[in-house]
């Protein structure tokens, strides 16, 4: 039976290219996240959450499923529909619960209206056709700036008619208006910033304009000639190594203004809670798909396995009707997007499922006897642009492993592994395989990572080992030239017949 009497009304709230000090333990000053750390100081905060594949659809089918991406076998930003049916997602399995269940925002599925198992979706397209019947003046992607540039922008609309007031006003409508009141909720309040096109309005887009919010991190082993390949490969095919320090700052404090943006408009949401006499009855999660590089290592975008990137804000926050409940305290839990399922599905049955990558995190945030704790995470993700020319587009360029700890990465291309530790180097400035006389605890937590990541891909019968080993592959022949002409084009307009706009 369920844990406390009745079944919690539940509330995701996610963004998209959140980086994890945006708020929380980590977050810098002087950026404001008042919404969120209202859920932090009723809720947990969980300090060590990684994206398992740090890329939109990747990520949102781990979040859906349960699954690790290595199972259910999406590495990038294919179709859902591939790879993810509808009677075993979180709203499938709700819904066969007496749960109602809702999906308002970005979704990023594909095609974009296959509803994996939601009674109701309210999808970016839908905004977009809104504004189209506005009229012609109203042009919300108005800037003509790519959906991944770390070139800072205005708005060219109003704050009350933007994607982001308008997703939370559609999840205020449904949590007031259109909700079965008889029934508890599964709503997915799925917000489409901070990602680009940086283009925060008023007056989020001067809020951090004149404001100290550091430099992006710059690392010896990421210097050009230094990197690994395919990280090296990417940026150049993005030229985001060639972003000045001026555009990089002003990305910076849009970026930022973005973030504070989706914190108040959370607000909203947590309004329309109250009025409907519900917030102390919710169980709410908050996190983000995926980071942002940022600038940081001369990079942009997700995907890589480092901190920018694949490290993501993770909240969770039980009823506060709920007699027993950790509040305001922060976990050193290794935690990904596949916990969510299982989480949920416990709060609301009583019993997580069985079978899946994810485990339930209730125990931990109710302070009872947790499972034994996740000891390792493995983080993998495909990115064309990292391949050497004639590898397949659905390859990953690299796998890596992480205790929390230290992180371990390997990637063939040149047979370059890097190691970081975390906790003496949050930022990933000194990699340890680089270091002259490396010591003896990085020694062993580098030969633990790797046999343990090893043994990962051996037990799922993976062509990335051989004869116990790491296979190892040839630097390409490709040339800087060749790179930074192949850029793959993601401008979109109003127009554009696809979910992955922002």
């Amino acid at each position: 039976m369920s844990p406390d009497p009745g079944q919690p009304n539940i509330l995701l709230i996610t963004t998209d290219q959140q980086r994890y000090d945006s708020c929380g333990p980590a977050q810098r000053e002087p950026v404001q996240t008042p919404h969120f750390d209202i859920l932090a100081r009723e809720g947990v905060t969980f300090a060590r959450a990684y994206s398992n594949a740090p890329i939109c659809v990747a990520s949102r089918v781990s979040t859906m499923t349960g699954l690790y991406a290595q199972t259910h076998g999406e590495l990038a930003n294919g179709a859902s529909s591939a790879v993810m049916g509808h009677e075993q997602t979180i709203p499938g399995r709700l819904g066969r619960a007496a749960y109602q269940t809702c999906a308002i925002g970005k979704m990023h599925w594909g095609p974009q209206r296959v509803r994996h198992g939601f009674g109701e979706m309210i999808i970016l397209q839908d905004y977009y056709d809104e504004m189209d019947r506005l009229g012609p003046g109203i042009q919300p992607m108005g800037t003509g700036l790519d959906q991944n540039e770390l070139y800072a922008g205005m708005a060219t609309v109003p704050e009350g008619l933007s994607i982001t007031n308008w997703i939370a006003e559609q999840s205020s409508r449904y949590i007031r208006d259109r909700r079965d009141p008889t029934r508890p909720f599964f709503l997915w309040c799925s917000f489409s910033k901070p990602h680009p096109p940086l283009d925060p309005p008023e007056p989020y887009c001067s809020m951090y304009a004149d404001c100290d919010l550091g430099a992006p991190l710059r690392a010896a082993w990421s210097e050009p000639g230094r990197a690994p390949v395919p990280f090296e490969r990417t940026r150049q095919t993005w030229s985001a190594d060639r972003v000045s320090d001026f555009s990089l700052a002003r990305a910076r404090a849009a970026y930022y203004g973005l973030v504070t943006q989706v914190d108040y408009n959370m607000g909203k949401v947590f309004a329309a809670l109250s009025d409907a006499g519900l917030y102390d009855d919710t169980l709410i999660i908050y996190t983000s798909d995926h980071g942002e590089m940022l600038g940081d290592h001369r990079a942009l975008g997700k995907v890589f396995a480092y901190e920018s990137s694949a490290h993501v804000p993770f909240l969770v926050r039980l009823p506060r009707s709920w007699a027993r409940r950790r509040a305001g305290e922060v976990d050193s839990a290794l935690v990904t997007h596949a916990d969510i399922l299982p989480t949920l599905l416990d709060a609301a049955t009583g019993t997580a499922p069985e079978g899946l990558d994810g485990r339930s995190l209730l125990p931990l945030v109710r302070g009872e006897d947790p499972q034994e704790p996740r000891q390792h995470l493995e983080i993998t993700c495909s990115c064309w642009e990292a391949l050497a020319p004639g590898q397949k587009r659905n390859e990953a360029a690299f796998t890596a492993a992480t205790d929390g700890r230290y992180k371990y990465i390997w990637y063939p291309e040149g047979a370059r592994e890097q190691l970081f530790d975390l906790a003496e180097d949050p930022g990933e400035l000194a990699d340890l395989c680089m270091e002259d006389g490396i010591g003896q605890e990085a020694v062993l937590a580098r030969d633990r990572l790797r046999r343990w990541l090893l043994e990962a891909h051996r037990s799922r019968g993976s062509s990335w080992v051989e004869r116990g080993e790491f296979v190892r592959r040839p630097v390409g022949e490709d040339t800087e030239k060749e790179r930074r002409a192949r850029r793959y084009p993601t401008f979109s307009s109003t127009r554009t017949p696809h979910g992955g706009r922002h």
